[in-house]
């Protein structure tokens, strides 16, 4: 072997090694996956989680080691029983510190059109959920708080141009 061979082939254990000092001293980031589920009418699928003072798209944060997809997946399934497919992202969101939270990275995928009829008949499994809806896209802009009003926006933006989106606080930088 190569006196000039990367350090990975020249020594493996030094190269875990090294990677694990990096893995414990570099900041994590908080990752939360929402889905944007629509009926054939463009109204947007809505929750009401009792923990926060406005309405949501369904979703959650991930769990460690869990991809922001199957996170996005497993809320689905845990908050309103609907396991579906997770489609694309639309939006990567990075928001900044607030309050007594660290910086995170927020997605939006994309959770296809559903019936209005499926829609209407969903039921709430979980206790952190109060309500749930369906909303035309005039409500959005009152329904939910600010940020991610403008994160839902860039999201509908991103639908039909078949992009993703990164934003910072809901920014789209597109």
């Amino acid at each position: 072997m190569s006196p000039d061979a990367p350090l990975y082939e020249r020594d493996p254990e030094a190269w875990n090694a090294y990677l694990a000092e990096g893995n414990a001293r570099q900041a994590r980031k908080r990752v939360g996956a929402d889905v944007l589920i629509r009926d054939e009418h463009d109204h947007v699928l809505l929750v009401d989680p009792a923990y926060k003072p406005d309405w949501d798209l369904p979703g959650g944060m991930a769990e460690a080691n869990e991809s922001p997809a199957a996170a996005a997946r497993r809320e689905l399934k845990e908050e309103l029983g609907l396991d579906i497919e997770i489609g694309r992202p639309l939006v990567v969101d990075w928001v900044s510190p607030h309050g007594p939270w660290d910086d995170s990275l927020m997605f939006i995928f994309d959770g296809g059109i559903r019936s209005h009829q499926q829609l209407s008949q969903l039921k709430i499994v979980d206790p952190e959920l109060c309500s749930l809806r369906l909303a035309n896209p005039a409500e959005l802009s009152e329904l939910l708080r600010p940020y991610v009003w403008r994160r839902v926006r860039a999201a509908l933006y991103a639908l039909p141009a078949r992009l993703t989106v990164y934003c910072e606080n809901g920014h789209s930088l597109v």
